[in-house]
């Protein structure tokens, strides 16, 4: 019994004093205001790691990888006939999957191949190989283009 009491106790004050207690209004956040000068050059260092040749080689529109940078000669496919993968994954084809090369980490070597955690080509809404800044961040703004985020 004295069990009983102790549990019903908390629930008694409870059901007692809700008629004294006040609703509060949730807060909103306030309003963002946007600085163009400040927000510029924040997003022009963004850029450059999007447009970064090892970044935006893995962000294509179709199932092949590229290589971009000087010592490539340009923008070429990539080499051994990589591509995202039957099955779509990104993460390569059966028997040549990018962690063949692609290791958890960079390679030592000289323009060895570059390295991270399950490295495998961005999904095809990530598309931005060869894109503008501009066209980058309307994509990357754009919930119906980058994953259903937002900038909150």
């Amino acid at each position: 019994m004295k069990k009983f009491l102790i549990m019903l106790t908390p629930a008694a004050i409870m059901f007692w004093a809700s008629p004294f207690a006040t609703a509060q209004e949730a807060q909103q956040p306030a309003p963002v205001t946007v600085d163009a000068a400040k927000g510029l050059p924040e997003w022009a260092k963004i850029y450059a790691v999007f447009s970064h040749p090892r970044c935006a080689g893995c962000h294509v529109a179709d199932d092949r990888p590229r290589w971009s940078d000087a010592h490539y000669g340009g923008t070429r496919v990539h080499a051994f006939n990589v591509q995202r993968g039957s099955d779509g994954s990104g993460f390569g084809n059966p028997g040549l999957r990018c962690m063949t090369c692609h290791f958890s980490s960079n390679s030592n070597g000289l323009h060895g191949p570059p390295g991270a955690e399950n490295w495998h080509l961005a999904p095809v809404e990530m598309a931005w190989f060869d894109e503008s800044s501009a066209e980058i961040c309307t994509q990357i703004k754009d919930p119906a283009r980058n994953g259903g985020r937002s900038l909150q």
